[in-house]
């Protein structure tokens, strides 16, 4: 599985950006997606997850309400819409599949938060 996500950036708090992630080779072996992130000194988070079907969404309680995960399996692509953005969301986030044949974890991208 090879993971390959877009759409970070800077932006100035209460702002959005929408992070896209695309899988390709075995797709039909993941179960669930997810984004996670890394701020500076901080250890990896998860931030939200989406199971295959996507009927099942989690999120982390900081960004509840605030981001939405989303898939669509036609184009083995899920999506985090990121609204109401604060400083604190600085970090470089990552892509996640949940295989059947292991973890796999895209290259990770940017996002800046200013205040």
């Amino acid at each position: 599985v090879q993971l390959v996500e877009s759409g970070g950036g800077l932006v100035q708090a209460g702002g959005s950006l929408r992070l896209s992630c695309a899988a390709s080779g075995s797709t039909f072996s993941i179960n669930a997606m997810g984004w996670y992130r890394q701020a500076p000194g901080k250890q990896r988070e998860l931030v939200a997850l989406i199971t295959s079907s996507g009927v099942t969404t989690n999120y982390a309680d900081s960004v509840k309400g605030r981001f939405t995960i989303s898939r669509d399996t036609a184009k083995n692509t899920v999506y985090l819409q990121m609204n109401s953005l604060k400083p604190e969301d600085t970090a470089v986030y990552y892509c996640n599949a949940d295989s059947l044949v292991g973890w796999y974890w895209g290259q990770g991208t940017q996002v800046t938060v200013s205040s």
